[in-house]
């Protein structure tokens, strides 16, 4: 089981903050750093000092690390077009030595759209699956060849193609609840797929579903990485877990119900119902980034088990 560090930057943070996480993330020997693509924050925070934008982050963190992977859950489709995309992510991709992954989804939070003045289309499903095909056609084309795509939301005609990311396959996550159309997506272009939030019993059925939808299409069902994002509270007693609880905002019941949460045998015991359906990746939402500590108990007294 891989141990990944997810991070919700809108809800205010400085990209000194999340150098320092990004930095913690490697040294404490967790898989990767990843974090949202938004732009306004959610629920009752100031989000101060304002956003900043998940690839430019990733760029700067690229430079300044040197082992972890580092990506996004998930880039929104309505944020960027797709060759841009491709071009971003690939050059990236270069500076960090070959340590991105790419996650890609549809976007939704419509009020973040409206305080930046970007468009939020009705379609945005269907855009996100030649959003897909675009940005995965235009790394697969050949040096020297030229990539066409003539869709309904894109069109693009004798693109070069380049620059190539520095890994042979940028590995692409495709996520969601969404009972048919995702697995089918996830089935057509994602090397991993990744459940959000989500109980063991509801993970499983996802999975399957992905499962069937990668046969169909002619992969082998365990082709592809099985995944889930789940929000981490760790502590040592029971006061530390609702100190931490708190700092964030909420209910320590709710969080054990619905997240990680509890002891570190607690946490470890409930990873291991999630590695029994599939999973073979945790990606852990850290709401605190200033505890650092937090992260130091992870990794000493959950990840040190899961290995």
């Amino acid at each position: 089981m891989d141990l990944r560090i997810f991070t919700e930057p809108q809800q205010g943070a400085t990209y000194d903050t999340l150098l320092t996480v990004a930095k913690a993330t490697e040294d404490l020997g967790f898989d990767a750093f990843f974090r949202s693509d938004h732009y306004l924050r959610m629920g009752n925070v100031d989000g101060l000092p304002g956003p900043t934008d998940a690839w430019i982050t990733l760029a700067g963190l690229a430079r300044e690390t040197k082992r972890i992977r580092l990506g996004t859950l998930m880039t929104a489709g309505t944020f960027r077009l797709p060759g841009v995309l491709a071009i971003q992510v690939a050059q990236v991709d270069q500076m960090s030595g070959g340590r991105v992954e790419l996650g890609l989804g549809a976007g939704w939070f419509e009020e973040e759209h409206k305080a930046y003045g970007i468009p939020f289309p009705k379609e945005k499903f269907a855009r996100l699956e030649e959003q897909l095909e675009i940005v995965t056609g235009l790394w697969a084309t050949d040096p020297g060849k030229t990539f066409d795509f003539h869709g309904t939301y894109y069109d693009l005609a004798d693109s070069p193609a380049l620059p190539k990311p520095a890994q042979r396959k940028i590995p692409v996550l495709v996520g969601g609840h969404g009972p048919s159309r995702t697995p089918r997506l996830a089935a057509k272009y994602a090397d991993e797929f990744n459940m959000p939030f989500a109980s063991v019993e509801d993970s499983e059925r996802q999975f399957g579903r992905v499962r069937a939808a990668a046969e169909e299409a002619g992969r082998a069902g365990d082709e592809l990485t099985y995944s889930n994002a789940l929000v981490v509270c760790v502590g040592r007693d029971e006061v530390e877990v609702a100190r931490r609880a708190a700092a964030i905002g909420r209910e320590v019941d709710e969080l054990k119900l619905n997240g990680l949460a509890g002891s570190p045998a607690e946490v470890v015991d409930k990873i291991g119902r999630y590695t029994e359906i599939g999973s073979r990746r945790i990606y852990l939402q850290v709401l605190d980034l200033d505890d650092l500590d937090h992260l130091e108990l992870i990794s000493a007294q959950v990840q040190s088990q899961l290995s």
